[in-house]
């Protein structure tokens, strides 16, 4: 079943739900306070249509994700944030656990997003999708050669395989994923072999990966896609050039495998929420097709909502098969996740 079809049944009902936005009480302020670890450039025009078609004022704060958890513990029932958005269902949880935030209390967005990606405590929601992939170097390597993420632990990539940190999320993630679909004593064979294969020590972003197999640092890395997608269509040439110097697989795509590692942005309801009301109206804002279009034609990640059109870019790449396991599992085994990479030696 291709991805874009494997939430049809799940969101049929949703296609023909109104989404007018519920105005705040006359009690409230008609503001939302919001801490986003998303940049200010990626999500502030759609806050100003959102103001402009509700009257409800956006006062932003872009940040560090973690750095914007950290402050929420701090500030505690004093800090003017209603809403957190932020990368990565793993911090989505950690906000969970560490008590800043508290259920939505929308249960009509419930038909808009699947179940396995929110909250299965009704805390967070997805707002758009992003796939872990593997960008490879069209000249030096053969698609027919590229399988799974488990198949990069084999010794025909001794050497050439970059990946970031351990310390980054977006892996912890991916590796928390492994944990929840294949074990630890499969996990633990597929971290070693992939360390022991590993083309330099991790050091940069996704963009790094991406450039050092376009130079010939390496033959194959793990990247988010939208990463490839914002080079592509990046003003700095030395980033098209890169971007362009690789080609995207999609993993896990077999009869019986889990599919591609998706993840989520999304947004949480602060404990301290002071305009309740005018959050969760502007996270249905965020929802409505035209918003999940506009966010999808500019970070290049894939709505969570059924039937939106997304750009140029991420048609040319295709259709995949995602994995559905429930995201809140990412977060529950991140701890462990962490220890497990430890091991490795995945420094």
């Amino acid at each position: 079943m291709q991805y874009r079809t494997l939430l049809r049944g799940l969101l049929g009902a949703a296609l023909g739900l109104q989404l007018a936005f519920t105005a705040p009480s006359q009690a409230q302020n008609t503001e939302v306070n919001i801490y986003s670890a998303r940049q200010e450039a990626l999500i502030k025009p759609l806050l100003d249509r959102f103001t402009a078609e509700t009257g409800i004022d956006v006062n932003l704060v872009t940040g560090d994700g973690d750095a914007l958890l950290t402050r929420l513990r701090n500030e505690g029932r004093n800090s003017p944030a209603d809403l957190l958005l932020t990368t990565d269902a793993g911090r989505l949880y950690r906000a969970q656990e560490a008590g800043v935030l508290q259920p939505l209390g929308a249960p009509e967005l419930d038909a808009l997003v699947p179940a396995h990606l929110r909250s299965s405590e009704d805390y967070w929601i997805g707002l758009s999708l992003r796939a872990r992939v593997i960008v490879y170097a069209p000249d030096r390597v053969d698609p027919e050669e590229l399988s799974t993420y488990q198949a990069l632990a084999e010794p025909q990539w001794k050497g050439r395989v970059c990946i970031r940190s351990s310390s980054n999320i977006y892996n912890q993630s991916l590796v928390a994923s492994f944990l929840a679909n294949h074990g630890e004593e499969e996990t633990m064979a597929w971290l070693e072999g992939l360390v022991g294969n590993f083309a330099r020590p991790p050091q940069g972003g996704d963009r790094d990966q991406i450039k050092a197999v376009a130079v010939g640092q390496c033959d194959v890395a793990v990247v988010n896609s939208y990463y490839l997608g914002g080079m592509l269509r990046s003003s700095e040439p030395e980033e098209r050039a890169a971007a362009d110097a690789v080609a995207l697989f999609w993993p896990n795509q077999a009869e019986g495998e889990s599919g591609t590692h998706i993840n989520i942005s999304g947004a949480g309801l602060t404990r301290a929420a002071k305009n309740p009301d005018a959050a969760r109206a502007l996270i249905r804002f965020l929802l409505t097709a035209e918003s999940q279009q506009w966010y999808a034609e500019t970070n290049n990640e894939y709505p969570v909502r059924e039937g939106i059109p997304v750009s140029a870019v991420l048609s040319a790449w295709g259709e995949f098969r995602g994995d559905t396991l429930d995201v809140t599992e990412l977060g529950q085994r991140n701890a462990d996740a962490v220890m497990a990479m430890d091991r490795a030696g995945w420094k």
